[in-house]
């Protein structure tokens, strides 16, 4: 369109340079041309022009991996949370101890941790296992999102409860145990009214970040009481990408927003309950070991089987239509780190949209990550927004159910084929209701919302539209790729 537009405004340029009769000589030459026969073949449709922009690669800090996981599971980067005792008192779940872990954290589920709170009370708070570990087919896999996570709830509801018990077990808000479990009752008590999505399965991830900057000083890192900026109550909703993923990416989340120094994104699982940039410095020198131990991670292999001649034909397929975005599998695997424009895409935008439109609290929160604490610091971060979503990286896309940023599509097979996307539709959240014909997740599909377990791509950032590339596929071809895609 654009070289279109320059070829006509280069046309009436020469056209008003010429005097009257150079016009009317020019004219005399355009009308007595004989034209050119019409062809009668109809014309070939041309593939759609593919807008990406190259993600530049950020070397990182390197760790130990074994080092890195046992942080994870057991590391003291949550700093106030409910007392030892009155969390055991208050779950009804009885852990299963998959992680191996000893001592206090042995008689507690896997996403919650028992850390020292800076005054020495022990007390229990959340770990990131609560979004990046899930179970699929009865395998429990780190780094898997987290696909059947319930964040349709305020997790505020019941704050006045857990604040009475606390009171009264402990002697009232001048206890020890009062004081540390205060942050992350004043964390929960700002995001859990405004991060409830409509749909079980969907994160709310972005919007926890942020109504968390809103109540923290940029560059001391303290909690303020008062909000600095006002968060609106919408939610876009995401889906968590797999952890084993990263090794390969030049840019963090869908959005590709995370540049520079990945650790320090990391230390965004902190805002919660952190004291200061002095215990986030301290976070920090653990973290680079976290990015080892998640670097060191691959992805699960399809425990099904695959049929190996059509798999074939698939792989074929792929490296002819698909892996100049997504990159070639196998030996002398190759992955070129592209940002996809939402024009070419065709997805959802609002997740996109949100951090490309000047807003207060987008303003806010660019100017809080790039000119404060994270910004400034050693090895600092930087928040990019170009617009458009990365092309990910496919290994273990068999597990990753369900696709698109937001998790709008249930199947791969209906990735490819978009005109059978359902509207509306809902699953059982069973880990082992797996089609393996369609590659995801069994569903119905409905004609409206009946309860949170219906996902309505009529929602606002919802959408499961875009990403048409597959249509062109037979359904012999599209089932070759399906298979192709097991393998990865």
């Amino acid at each position: 369109m654009e070289k279109n537009i320059l070829l006509y405004v280069l046309f009436l340029v020469l056209l008003c340079s010429c005097s009257k009769n150079d016009r009317e000589d020019l004219v005399d030459i355009v009308v007595d041309k004989d034209p050119p026969e019409q062809s009668t073949e109809e014309p070939e449709e041309e593939e759609p022009l593919i807008q990406t922009t190259p993600l530049p690669n950020n070397p990182q800090r390197s760790g130990d991996a074994a080092m890195g996981y046992e942080y994870l599971i057991a590391g003291e980067y949550m700093s106030s949370g409910i007392p030892y005792d009155a969390f055991l008192l208050g779950t009804n779940e009885n852990p299963d101890n998959r992680l191996n872990r000893s001592g206090d954290n042995a008689n507690i589920p896997y996403d919650y941790t028992a850390v020292t709170a800076p005054n020495g009370v022990r007390v229990v708070a959340p770990n990131c296992m609560a979004c990046h570990a899930s179970t699929i087919n009865n395998e429990f896999i780190i780094g898997l999102g987290s696909h059947d996570a319930d964040f349709t709830v305020n997790r505020a509801a019941n704050l006045s409860l857990i604040n009475s018990g606390i009171r009264a077990m402990y002697g009232g808000e001048g206890s020890a145990e009062w004081e540390a479990y205060d942050q992350f009752r004043k964390g929960l008590e700002a995001i859990g009214p405004k991060t409830m999505t409509q749909t079980r399965g969907s994160n709310p991830a972005d919007k926890i970040t942020q109504v968390l900057l809103a109540h923290r000083d940029k560059n001391s890192l303290e909690w303020q009481d008062t909000p600095l900026v006002t968060v609106p109550d919408e939610v876009i909703p995401t889906d968590v990408p797999a952890w084993w993923l990263l090794k390969k990416k030049n840019a963090m989340f869908y959005h590709a927003i995370g540049r520079l120094d990945f650790c320090k994104l990391f230390i965004g699982s902190s805002l919660l309950t952190l004291g200061n940039a002095s215990v986030a410095a301290e976070i920090d020198a653990n973290m680079v070991d976290v990015l080892a131990y998640i670097k060191s991670l691959e992805a699960p292999d399809y425990p099904f089987s695959i049929d190996n001649d059509l798999a074939a034909q698939g792989k074929r397929l792929f490296e002819n239509t698909c892996a100049t975005c997504h990159g070639t599998y196998g030996e002398n695997s190759t992955y070129p780190n592209l940002l996809v424009s939402l024009e070419s895409v065709g997805t959802d935008p609002e997740l996109s949209n949100h951090y490309t439109t000047s807003s207060a609290v987008n303003d806010y929160f660019m100017d809080w990550f790039n000119t404060g604490w994270f910004g400034s610091s050693e090895n600092s971060l930087s928040i990019k927004a170009e617009g458009g979503y990365v092309a990910p990286p496919l290994d273990g896309i068999w597990a990753t159910a369900p696709y698109f940023h937001n998790g709008s599509v249930p199947t791969i097979a209906d990735v490819l084929n978009s005109k059978g996307r359902p509207l509306r539709w809902s699953r059982s959240f069973d880990n082992t209701d797996y089609d393996q014909s369609k590659v995801g997740w069994n569903y119905t599909a409905q004609e409206t919302k009946v309860d949170k377990n219906t996902y309505d791509t009529n929602l606002m950032g919802h959408g499961n539209s875009g990403h048409t590339f597959g249509d062109g596929f037979t359904e012999n071809e599209r089932t070759a790729v399906l298979e192709y895609l097991k393998t990865l």
